[in-house]
């Protein structure tokens, strides 16, 4: 069983769908730090002058969990978003079949981060016709940090092989750890697949928030998730931090 794990984030980009289709099971790390000026509350969509940020307003401080982020009461967020969206959206071919349930999300009044982002994860995966599980990390009995959480993740929801992001194999992630404790590990080589895209006259631009591939090619999008990544077994050498890419799976 091959496991994915990942922070919630807002609207996330394609890769992060990726890797959540691959997966037979994902895991959304609800529990970990917020970071300021990360994607846990925001994304890019695309409009006719390039791309911008949606952006959720969050009520943050130092060393805050994910799981205590309360959204700000700054009147109309919600309002704005969706009007964005549309703004952005509304001549895409498949808005008129995905736009109203997701429009519909900014029509609650939420108050927590991580209750918004898992709601619209659900529903975004459902639209992508992506049937995967899905796990929330604070309902699984682990501890531990870094590599050997991660590792105690994958033994609560039965996985022998989990599947990484190359940020996370370069930065942190351990491969011994991995062998040592019997799961395989494959990691993520992207390259953002193209497809059609509203606004022709500012060019293709890649890694936008996935409403972007859903509103524009529809019951194609998880057909053209699949073709931006390959899923690489992981090698190692004698030092823990290299890596070498052994064949594609």
């Amino acid at each position: 069983m091959l496991a994915a794990i990942h922070q919630l984030h807002y609207l996330p980009w394609l890769r992060y769908f990726e890797k959540l289709a691959r997966a037979d099971v994902f895991v959304a790390l609800d529990d970990v730090q917020y970071t300021k000026n990360g994607f846990q509350n925001r994304n890019k969509i695309k409009h006719a002058d390039g791309w911008g940020y949606l952006t959720v307003p969050v009520k943050a401080r130092l060393g805050q969990r994910l799981d205590q982020t309360e959204i700000a009461g700054v009147k109309g967020w919600g309002r704005k978003h969706a009007r964005a969206l549309r703004f952005s959206y509304s001549r895409a071919p498949y808005f008129p079949r995905y736009g109203p349930g997701l429009l519909a999300f900014y029509e609650r009044p939420w108050r927590l981060l991580n209750d918004l982002n898992w709601e619209l994860l659900q529903y975004l995966c459902s639209a992508l016709g992506i049937a995967t599980r899905l796990v929330r990390s604070s309902e699984l009995p682990v501890t531990g940090e870094s590599t050997d959480r991660l590792i105690e993740i994958c033994r609560a929801v039965g996985a022998d092989a989990y599947y990484t992001g190359a940020f996370a194999l370069e930065s942190y992630l351990d491969p011994r750890r991995f062998r040592e404790a019997g799961i395989r590990l494959l990691a993520q080589r992207w390259r953002c697949p193209s497809y059609r895209q509203l606004f022709p006259g500012v060019g293709f631009l890649p890694d936008l928030s996935v409403v972007d591939l859903l509103f524009n090619e529809g019951p194609r999008a998880r057909e053209i998730l699949r073709r931006g990544a390959a899923a690489l077994p992981v090698g190692e050498t004698e030092r823990t931090q290299e890596y070498r890419w052994d064949a594609v799976a």
